[in-house]
């Protein structure tokens, strides 16, 4: 009898198909344990609720019955004095039962305890539960939202999408753009320019992708276009997913001027011309300030033919009290600063060889630093102070190691890996150039 044997392409196909129906499975099964137990604790909640209500019970009851219950039920967990306390509060918060089945019944237990603690009133718990639910996020990216109030800052950016879009898509773009933008993930001072400010959102894109919100997909940054002979490139492009059009983000580091509301108009323009689909909805401009004058904006954008909006954006606040007795003290910080900076230039540089060997060299590259400037040298390409940097670096190697290291030789080695580091740069920049610093047709 002759055992036929599966194709390799039929079995693989098989295979995917039945591991997608038992994941599917899976997910279903755990949403209705979930649901389950989730109206379990609101229906425990609402009786502890009533009865206390009804027979003046006080506090005490609930550790009785946690006792009791955990007594009957010892393989259950969620029955503590303090969980039915919570069950209590759910109820509490949520009195209209449909609302639980419809809604908050879909987010973990763990997603509501935080919407009962963070948030006192009933709208704003319904809201981010819709949201939470409807994005699908986390309970630590739930508490992120909450925490940087997302609820009063959606839909609140100055923008004229009422007369520039049709009115469906200009009530969805207008929800979906905030005022101010929280970048708290970003550790820039107020002297950053631009180009760090645009560096450090694509550093934490993945946060940036959270604060702009579900349904913005990253096209690129400095995208380039071409009008009329000359080079622009817009900072950062995006296309929405719900809205099916582009979305140009402008960054400024100062106060909004009326003279960016015409920059973006022609960028828009562009995008419209050059990039946008027959089936693609007109494209949006977004321009993010440090800080605004309303009746300015209001002004700027009365008349602009195309869609954008403006809003601010807010790096990280103070620290708290408590973090800041965390800091250390301004003789600390002098004692161990030179060693900070031989332990980040030598970062730097094992970076910087890195990607001057990236298109060198082919397999296996060294890790050690050492004999990554030994295969340096051997490619040419090493700057010609490289035996005084190898001395700095024993120096560097130290500090990298927490062992003192005499405050003459940090300087010393400090000023030989800085002058290095910028040679490994003019080397690497002479053989790869970059376009966007030569040539930026939207600069004078």
């Amino acid at each position: 009898m002759t055992t036929l044997i599966p194709s390799s392409d039929g079995y693989a196909s098989l295979l995917a198909e039945l591991k997608d129906r038992i994941r599917t499975a899976r997910l279903k099964a755990a949403v209705a344990v979930n649901r389950e137990l989730i109206l379990l604790y609101w229906s425990i909640g609402r009786e502890i609720l009533a009865r206390q209500i009804a027979e003046g019970w006080g506090a005490r009851v609930i550790d009785r019955l946690a006792a009791d219950l955990r007594r009957d039920f010892p393989e259950m967990t969620g029955l503590s004095p303090r969980n039915l306390k919570y069950m209590r509060a759910f109820a509490e918060a949520f009195p209209d039962e449909q609302i639980v089945q419809q809604l908050v019944a879909q987010l973990p237990w763990g997603h509501n305890v935080k919407l009962i603690e963070a948030l006192k009133s009933s709208e704003e718990r319904l809201w981010y539960a819709r949201q939470a639910v409807e994005h699908g996020w986390s309970r630590n990216v739930l508490a992120h939202q909450i925490e940087s109030g997302l609820y009063q800052r959606q839909g609140k950016a100055l923008t004229n999408f009422a007369r520039t879009l049709p009115a469906p898509q200009s009530d969805l773009a207008q929800e979906l753009i905030k005022d101010p933008y929280s970048f708290d993930f970003l550790a820039l001072g107020p002297a950053m320019s631009e180009r760090e400010l645009e560096q450090g959102l694509l550093e934490h894109l993945r946060s940036l992708i959270l604060e702009l919100g579900k349904g913005f997909a990253f096209v690129g940054s400095q995208h380039h276009l071409e009008v009329g002979g000359q080079d622009y490139y817009l900072d950062l492009l995006f296309y929405h997913l719900r809205l099916r059009c582009f979305v140009v983000v402008e960054l400024k580091i100062e106060d909004f001027k009326p003279e960016f509301a015409g920059k973006m108009n022609f960028y828009l323009s562009a995008v419209d011309d050059q990039l946008r689909h027959a089936s693609d909805a007109p494209s949006i401009g977004i321009i993010l300030c440090k800080g605004k004058n309303e009746v300015i904006v209001e002004y700027a954008l009365r008349d602009s033919t195309k869609p954008m909006g403006v809003a601010e954006y807010k790096l990280s606040a103070a620290l708290p009290e408590p973090l800041q007795t965390e800091l250390p003290t301004e003789a600390e910080f002098a004692r161990e600063f030179p060693l900070m900076s031989l332990v980040k230039l030598r970062i730097e540089v094992e970076r910087e060889i890195r990607l001057l060997m990236t298109n060198e060299t082919e397999g296996e590259r060294p890790t050690a630093l050492g004999p990554m400037l030994t295969e340096l040298q051997q490619l040419g390409l090493a700057p010609q102070m490289v035996d005084r940097f190898r001395d700095a670096l024993h120096t560097m190697n130290r500090a990298a190691h927490g062992l003192d290291v005499p405050p003459a030789d940090a300087f010393e080695a400090t000023e030989t890996a800085t002058s290095f580091l910028a040679e490994l740069r003019a080397i690497r920049n002479s053989a790869i150039g970059d376009p966007r610093d030569q040539a930026r047709g939207d600069c004078p």
